[in-house]
């Protein structure tokens, strides 16, 4: 049987992302609240393999250190996996938005195994995101979005036409909590 997949992105979704620049210092690491409740449930009740896909960018320049980044990275990990949450994957993308890079969310070079291959279910699969491209990279992967509107003075603007018609297209559910995300998941699994 084909597995079905959460794609899920990491800042804004997972984390706090701030107004401006990188998580690259522990003070500006935060967790959303209950996201480790519904996190472990989704892990836990459902048959959803849990995919990390995150743009970082800038990853490796004098900007943003790797060395700033992966100890936090690694932490990230290790207390999802101490409630029972494990990713399968963590795909980062360290390219910058006019590097137009084909790995670059809602590009689909950093997900390239799971496209037409039959081990897996994307029609019934998801992408948890905060942003408008995580909504197209769900329609690129020829999924669904669930958007978490975790940070409403951050990148929410009046949406474009475009914008718009893939949010009547690609979206299944908008949110502000991981309580409705797990809600929706438990409603269609």
């Amino acid at each position: 049987m084909a597995k079905k997949v959460l794609f899920i992105d990491r800042d804004g979704t997972l984390i706090h992302e701030p107004v401006k620049g990188n998580i690259d210092e522990w003070s500006k690491l935060e967790f959303y609240p209950h996201v480790f409740k519904y996190m472990n449930k989704i892990a836990t009740e459902f048959e959803y393999e849990l995919v990390m896909v995150s743009n970082q960018d800038g990853l490796g320049t004098d900007y943003f250190p790797l060395n700033n980044f992966l100890p936090m990275q690694h932490f990230i990990i290790k207390a999802f996996e101490n409630e029972d949450v494990y990713f399968t994957e963590v795909f980062i993308d360290p390219s910058l938005k006019e590097d137009k890079s084909p790995n670059r969310k809602p590009r689909l070079g950093m997900v390239h195994k799971f496209l037409n291959n039959p081990d897996y279910d994307l029609a019934n699969s998801f992408v948890i995101g905060d942003r408008i491209t995580d909504v197209q990279f769900a329609k690129n992967l020829g999924c669904k979005a669930l958007w978490l509107l975790t940070h409403p003075g951050l990148g929410y603007k009046e949406l474009t036409d475009t914008e718009e018609v893939l949010r009547a297209t690609a979206l299944a559910l908008e949110t502000t909590n991981w309580q409705s995300v797990y809600q929706y998941l438990l409603e269609h699994s």
